[in-house]
C-alpha cells in the first residue's frame, strides 16, 4: 500500500527537491508551505510521515511539533533545517520528533530516514492494536468435549492457515464471533489487525462510510477524512458479522470490493487497493433469504468459500457444566466476584433446559448468579423459574410424564416475585443505593422502579 509523506517548507526548492526523490522511492507527497497550511492538512488526510521545517513564517516549526504530538502522537515527524545546532535538534527531540536533518540535505539520509520512520510507525500501530486485543478480546477458543465442538476445532485448525474465506452460520449466541477469533489467531495473517463489523448495529445511511471510509465534506457531519474498516484491516482479516441484515445497495458494493480488492472512499476519486481475508457470519437462512430476493446469489457464492455451522447449545448440552465452569473463573477474575457452585438437582436442570439464548444466555446467567450469590451453594430454589419449568418441560415432552414441581419452589408467580426481588436487592447494593443508575442499567422507568422495590419491601436510601 502507497505511504504518504507531506512536506512543510517555505522554500519551493525544497519542496520540489524533496518530491522528487521521495515519489522516485515509491512515496506518495503533498506539500504545505507553512504550519496552518499543514494543520489543515492533517485535518482532511493523515500522512504516514512529516517532513517538518524548523524555520516557518508564522508559527515556528517546533510551534507545529507540538500541536502535532498533541494529536497525533504516534505521527512520526522528522525535524529539517537550515540552521541547525544541537540545541535544536535536542528541543526537537524532547518534543517528540522522530529525527533531525540538517540543510543542504543528503537526499541518501532522507530515503534511508523516510523507511525507517513509516516502518516505525507500521510496528507502532500493530503493536497498539496487538496490545488492544490482548486487552479486550474474549479468549479465542470453543469451549467443550462434546464431538460436534471437537470436530469444529479440528476444521478450523485445518482451515485457518489458509486463504480461504469462511461463512460463519448459527443461532445468535452461538459464538459465532469466536470462531471468527479463532480463525484469525491461527491464520498467517494473527499478527495483522483483525477488524470486526456488525452490520446490523450499524445506520443504513452510515454503513458505506464505516466499511469505506470517507473524505472530508463527503456529507454532513464530514468535518475530516476517516479511513473505513477495509482499511484498517488491510494485509489482516476482517470479519462480516450479521452479514444477512445488510441491504442489497451495500451488498452490490461490498460484491465489487471483495472482487477486485478495491474500491474509493464515500466523496472520493482516489483508488484504493487493500488485502485482507474475510470472514462472514449470520443467524440467516441466506439461501431462503436469496429466494425472498434480501440476498444476492453471487455474493452468498463469493462468500460461501468454505461454510462453518455452530450447534445451537441444546444439541451438547454435555458442554454446559465446562462452560458453567469456564465463566465462573472468567467472571471471578474479571470482576473479583466471589465463586460459586451448583448442587448436582440444579445442574441437572441447567443441562436440561434448551437454552434459547445459546451461550451467550448462559454466560449471563451465571454472572447473574455470582452477583446473587456468590460465595454460596445454589439449588433449585435459587434457579429462575424460567430454568425449572423449562427444564421440566422438556424432560415430560421427552418422558410424557406429569412434571414434578421440586421440594422448596412454590407456585410460578411466586417463585418469579422471589427472583425479582432477590435480582433487585443484589443489584441495588452493586449500584450503591441509586435507584437512577440501576433503573438505567436494566432499562426500567424509575417510577417503575421505585414502585417494585417498594412493593417488596426494599429500602432506598
Amino acid at each position: 500500500m502507497t505511504k504518504n509523506i507531506l512536506i512543510v517548507d517555505d522554500e519551493d526548492g525544497i519542496r520540489y527537491s524533496l518530491r522528487g526523490v521521495l515519489e522516485d522511492e515509491g512515496f506518495s507527497v503533498s506539500e504545505a508551505e507553512s504550519g496552518e497550511a499543514a494543520l489543515q492538512t492533517l485535518s482532511e488526510e493523515m500522512p504516514d510521515l512529516i517532513f517538518l521545517d524548523i524555520w516557518l513564517p508564522g508559527m515556528d516549526g517546533l510551534e507545529v511539533l507540538e500541536r502535532i504530538k498533541k494529536e497525533w502522537d504516534w505521527l512520526p515527524v522528522v525535524m529539517i533545517s537550515g540552521h541547525g545546532n544541537i540545541e535544536t535538534a535536542v528541543s526537537a527531540i524532547k518534543k517528540g520528533a522522530f529525527d533531525f536533518i540538517e540543510k543542504p540535505l543528503s537526499l541518501e539520509k532522507v530515503i534511508i530516514t523516510a523507511e525507517k520512520a513509516v516502518e516505525f510507525s507500521r510496528l507502532q500501530s500493530e503493536n497498539k492494536a496487538l496490545r488492544t486485543r490482548i486487552e479486550t478480546e474474549q479468549p479465542a477458543k470453543l469451549t467443550g468435549h462434546s464431538e460436534t465442538i471437537v470436530h469444529m476445532r479440528e476444521v478450523i485448525g485445518q482451515v485457518a492457515p489458509t486463504e480461504a474465506w469462511v461463512l460463519i452460520t448459527g443461532e445468535n449466541g452461538t459464538g459465532k464471533e469466536i470462531v471468527a477469533r479463532s480463525l484469525h489467531s491461527q491464520s498467517l495473517r494473527k499478527d495483522k489487525p483483525l477488524v470486526a463489523v456488525n452490520c446490523a448495529a450499524i445506520p443504513e445511511e452510515l454503513i458505506e462510510s464505516e466499511l469505506f471510509g470517507h473524505e472530508k465534506g463527503a456529507f454532513t457531519g464530514a468535518e475530516k477524512a476517516q479511513e473505513g474498516k477495509f482499511e484498517l484491516a488491510d494485509s489482516g482479516t476482517l470479519f462480516l458479522d450479521e452479514i444477512g441484515d445488510m441491504s442489497l445497495k451495500t451488498q452490490a458494493k461490498i460484491l465489487r470490493i471483495l472482487q477486485e480488492q478495491c474500491f474509493e472512499r464515500v466523496g472520493g476519486r482516489k483508488t484504493i487497493n487493500v488485502n485482507v481475508r474475510v470472514i462472514a457470519a449470520t443467524n440467516k437462512d441466506l439461501f431462503q433469504e436469496i429466494k425472498n430476493g434480501n440476498f444476492r446469489e453471487d455474493l452468498y457464492y463469493r462468500l460461501k468459500v468454505f461454510p462453518l455451522e455452530i450447534a445451537p447449545l441444546r444439541e451438547r448440552a454435555e458442554d454446559i457444566k465446562l462452560l458453567i465452569e469456564e465463566f465462573i473463573t472468567r467472571l471471578n477474575r474479571q470482576h473479583g466476584l466471589k465463586p460459586l457452585t451448583f448442587t448436582d438437582t440444579a445442574l441437572k436442570m441447567l443441562t436440561e433446559y434448551a437454552w434459547p439464548g445459546n451461550v451467550r444466555e448462559l454466560k449471563n446467567f451465571v454472572e447473574r448468579m455470582l452477583i446473587m450469590f456468590g460465595g454460596k451453594e445454589v439449588g433449585p430454589e435459587n434457579l429462575p423459574p424460567e430454568i425449572v419449568y423449562g427444564a421440566q418441560a422438556e424432560r415430560t415432552e421427552q418422558n410424557h410424564q406429569t412434571p414434578q414441581i421440586p421440594e422448596g419452589q412454590l407456585d410460578f408467580k411466586k417463585a418469579r416475585a422471589d427472583f425479582e426481588a432477590q435480582f433487585l436487592e443484589a443489584k441495588l447494593k452493586e449500584f450503591k443505593g441509586s435507584v437512577s443508575k440501576l433503573a438505567d442499567a436494566i432499562g426500567l422507568e424509575r417510577s417503575s422502579l421505585y414502585r417494585k422495590l417498594k412493593s417488596y419491601d426494599i429500602q432506598t436510601d
